[in-house]
Parts: structure tokens; C-alpha cells; sequence
């Protein structure tokens, strides 16, 4: 059929993809999206359509698994996944006079998981390590392979909302190994991991507590920088040496000590004691103590954390130790009538098939937590933080727990997550778990 006459009229169409790579996973709800946008000089936009055209592998996703949704200028693309793996989705947008141009989208499938309806991706980042509510269900996240922090919409999947870079404002040449989070007033205080790295090389910049300012709050969030000491480990082990060597922190700290080893020394979790703004928890990955199968998590309370991060030694409280089963601490965080969640795992390296469980607990010492759940192990992926506690006396309480995925191989190349070539490939999985 002879185009119209008046088809020269009319130029050739653009397309523009919001991102050129785009990750889901099968069988997930509400994936991330791509826009669209689209325009040709002498037609209305809303005349033109768009579609995908071409797979490179359909058995991942092929042209009928994209739907295009929306009118105009703008359109929404989202892509159904079938199997894990990789393809490249040609986008195509015809205009009138029969004129076309098509842009590649490079899709990326992961596996399907349990849960999947009540589960959201974090893309951008793959090592989520600690999270921290800021209202309307927004949520700041840690990553440990990275000093920046990502503002993230926890009720959808997709890109952070926002980031704040903090390596100049740490002076960090390497990752502060960020490993837990938590709010006091408009005061967020991180921790890094306080140990050796994974080769026992002591890094200076994972010997490291901050604070960040929040003003605002929901997509609206900012925060600031505010104060950093770097000798809490320093203390740590003066403390312990003081006290007998008890729990072993000037061996775990030795030069070739592995940190994830049960009688090594790796922090990875921090809350506040009940009732206090002063008093923080440390929460420890290991040492378990004893140091053997089926010992205790160990808990160290700095009794003057508001003064640690402007610069005071650190004041310690009497340990304590808890027993999760033989687990230690992966993450402890509290609500505001001083209910706690506990996520246990193992203190091992391995950890991404190991046993994963939800403790509740009242904060004081000598009350024994209460094993509320076992967390699901067969996805890959281990579960490193908690966002919020709800009211664990309401029934049918929910709590949103996220995943650390960086060592894990989404999508079936032997690629760790943490080592893709593409942000929007890298990804920590968000679920909603019922804890009562």
C-alpha cells in the first residue's frame, strides 16, 4: 500500500527509554518500569504507537510479554518474565507516514521467589545491609560495598528515589562496610562492620560510627552529614583486654583474622537500649560466646553513644548474651514502645543457604527473646536488616525485611550481583513477613 501523499510532511519519530537496562524477576508483582517517550515533528503523539518488535530470547521474555501502557508523549513500558536470564527487547515506535525508530532495552530476569507477592527489588545496589524508616513508607538504605545511602519507596520495585554519596564527607578511601542504622529524633547513627575485611587486612574506614540529619520526611527526605569517630573498635578491645579477654576482640582484630569466623569479631547490629537516647546496643555477628556450636549472641552497650560521635572514648555497659538458637545478630531494630526484633543468622560467610530466624525480645537483660519465625533460605540472598517493628501485640503484624544479595548469581551467568556491569541489574529483595 502507497504511503499518503503528505507522509514526507511528517519527520521521523524519537523514542527515548527513562533506562536502557531494566531487571524483574519471575512471577514477581509489580516490577520496575521503563518510560517512554516519544514524539514526531507534524503528528500528535497520542497518534503514534509503540511495541516491542523483537526478542533476542524469548524464553525469557518475548514481544508479548511487553505491555505498553499510557498515551501521549509518555508511555509506561513493563516487562513479564518467564524464565532467568538475559534478553534484548527492541522497542519500536511507529509513527504516521508509516515512519519508525526502535531503541534496545537490555532486560535482565531473576528467578522466582518465595513470597513473591508481598516482595519489592531495591534495584541500583545489590549489598543492602541496614535500612532505616523515614515516614509514609520510605526507607534509607545501606549498601556495605559502597558509602552511599539510597532513599527508596519500600512499597515498590525500582530505583532509589534519591542518594547522598558520603565518601568525601567520611574521607573514606574504601567502603566504611556499613552494617546497621538507626533513628534517634531527626539522628540516624551508622555503624560499619568494625572488623578485618574478608582477606583479615584491617581497613581504617570500616573502624567507623556516623551520624546523617534527616529533615523532612517520605519522598521529601534530605540528609546531612553530621560527626564521625573512627576508634569505637579501638575501645572495643581495650575494654575486653580490661575485663580478662573475655570475648576474645584483640585475637578476632589480629592481622590474617577472618571477620565471619565464630570467634572473630564483626558487628552488624546497632539499636538503642528501652527508654534511652544514650545507651546503644551493639549487636555482634560473631564472636558467638562461647566461641563454639550452639553459643550465645553478645550484645555490648556503649553508654554514651551521643558523645562517641563527636569524638569521646566509649563508655561500656555490662554484655549481654542471648540465646538464638546458636545464631548471632544480623539486625536489631525497636519500635517506640520498646519492642524488639532481632534477625538472627549464622556468623558464617556462607550464609545465603544457612538457617535465618525473627526473634522478638524486650530489650533487657537477663529476658530471654522469643523465636517468632524461621526465614525462608532457598532464594538466594541473605536477610540483613529490618525496617521497622510493628506492634508485635497487634495480630497479623508485618514486618518488611531486605536482603543482601551481592553475592548471589540472579541471573544464571555465574555473575555475583555485586560484580554486574549495570546498576539497574543489581538488586536487594524487600518482603513483607506476618511475625504474630
Amino acid at each position: 500500500m502507497a504511503a499518503p501523499a503528505h507522509a514526507a510532511g511528517y519527520g521521523t519519530p524519537t523514542l527515548t527509554l527513562s533506562a536502557s537496562y531494566l531487571s524483574g524477576a519471575v512471577g514477581a508483582t509489580g516490577d520496575p518500569t521503563v518510560t517512554v517517550t516519544v514524539a514526531q515533528s507534524g503528528a500528535d503523539a497520542s497518534a503514534l504507537t509503540v511495541a516491542a518488535s523483537k526478542s533476542s530470547k524469548t524464553s525469557v521474555a518475548d514481544t508479548g510479554d511487553v505491555a505498553v501502557s499510557g498515551s501521549g508523549g509518555t508511555r509506561t513500558l513493563a516487562v513479564t518474565a518467564h524464565t532467568r536470564g538475559y534478553t534484548d527487547l527492541t522497542v519500536k515506535v511507529t509513527g504516521l507516514g508509516g515512519k519508525t525508530a526502535t531503541k534496545t532495552l537490555h532486560y535482565a530476569a531473576s528467578p522466582a521467589v518465595q513470597f513473591a507477592a508481598q516482595t519489592r527489588y531495591l534495584t541500583g545496589a545489590s549489598d543492602a545491609s541496614a535500612a532505616v524508616d523515614v515516614g509514609g513508607g520510605y526507607t534509607v538504605v545501606a549498601n556495605d560495598e559502597d558509602n552511599t545511602l539510597r532513599l527508596y519507596n519500600g512499597a515498590v520495585s525500582g530505583a532509589p528515589v534519591k542518594t547522598w554519596d558520603l565518601d568525601s564527607a567520611l574521607d573514606a578511601d574504601k567502603e566504611v562496610d556499613i552494617e546497621a542504622g538507626t533513628r534517634v529524633g531527626n539522628t540516624i547513627y551508622w555503624t560499619g562492620s568494625l572488623g578485618n575485611n574478608k582477606d583479615g587486612e584491617y581497613k581504617a574506614d570500616r573502624n567507623t560510627v556516623f551520624t546523617t540529619t534527616v529533615s523532612g520526611s517520605g519522598a521529601s527526605t534530605a540528609l546531612t552529614f553530621g560527626k564521625a569517630y573512627h576508634k569505637l573498635r579501638d575501645d572495643l578491645v581495650a575494654w575486653d583486654k580490661a575485663n580478662g579477654n573475655r570475648y576474645g576482640f584483640a585475637a578476632g582484630t589480629k592481622d590474617g583474622e577472618i571477620p565471619k569466623e565464630i570467634d572473630g569479631f564483626n558487628v552488624e547490629g546497632l539499636e538503642f537500649a528501652p527508654g534511652s537516647t544514650t545507651t546503644a546496643y551493639i549487636g555482634f555477628r560473631a564472636p558467638l560466646t562461647p566461641a563454639q556450636t550452639g553459643g550465645r549472641a553478645l550484645i555490648v552497650p556503649v553508654t554514651n553513644m551521643d558523645k562517641v560521635v563527636t569524638g569521646t572514648k566509649a563508655a561500656f555497659g555490662t554484655p549481654i548474651e542471648l540465646d538464638l538458637g546458636g545464631l548471632s545478630i544480623r539486625d536489631l531494630r525497636k519500635n517506640a514502645a520498646d519492642q524488639y526484633l532481632i534477625v538472627a543468622g549464622s556468623w558464617a560467610a556462607d550464609d545465603n543457604s544457612d538457617p535465618y530466624a525473627l526473634y522478638s525480645w524486650d530489650g533487657v537483660a537477663g529476658h530471654a527473646p522469643v523465636r517468632k519465625l524461621d526465614l525462608p533460605t532457598t532464594d538466594a540472598g541473605g536477610w540483613e536488616a529490618a525496617v521497622t517493628v510493628p506492634d508485635l501485640n497487634q495480630a497479623g503484624a508485618q514486618v518488611q525485611l531486605i536482603t543482601d544479595d551481592g553475592d548471589a548469581d540472579l541471573y544464571g551467568d555465574g555473575t555475583q550481583a555485586k560484580d554486574l556491569d549495570h546498576p539497574e541489574w543489581q538488586k536487594s529483595r524487600a518482603t513483607w513477613f506476618t511475625v504474630n
